[in-house]
């Protein structure tokens, strides 16, 4: 069965870092782009970047450009999100999900999603 699982979250200080990691089982993700997204109270989800299936191409939202950084390592069927000098407005519950498709569009959409991991930044 396909599952995507999140973890990393927690609370962080403001200018503090977190890393979330999302791992795959009963697939492998070499073949698929995998996005983040993330939903705060209130909130519509939004994109936050995501990563073509080779590693190749990325794309992230402007918001968290240059803070951010999306990786992947397809022999642990792994995905990360680094994230740097976090603000409070980076607070919400942060999904990943996947595409089948190779390429990252991260405004388009993806068919299986994870359960989220809380990311909250606060002092």
């Amino acid at each position: 069965q396909l599952q995507l699982v999140e973890s990393g979250g927690g609370l962080v200080q403001p200018g503090g870092s977190l890393r979330l990691s999302c791992a795959a089982s009963g697939f492998t993700l070499d073949y698929y782009a995998i996005g983040w997204f993330r939903q705060a109270p209130g909130k519509e989800r939004e994109g936050v970047s995501c990563i073509s299936s080779s590693g190749g191409s990325t794309n992230y939202a402007d918001s968290v450009k240059g803070r951010f950084t999306i990786s992947r390592d397809n022999a642990k069927n792994m995905v990360y999100l680094q994230m740097n000098s976090l603000k409070p407005e980076d607070t919400a519950v942060y999904y990943c999900a996947l595409k089948l498709f190779r390429l990252c569009m991260l405004d388009s959409r993806y068919e299986y999603w994870g359960q989220g991991t809380q990311v909250t930044v606060s002092s």
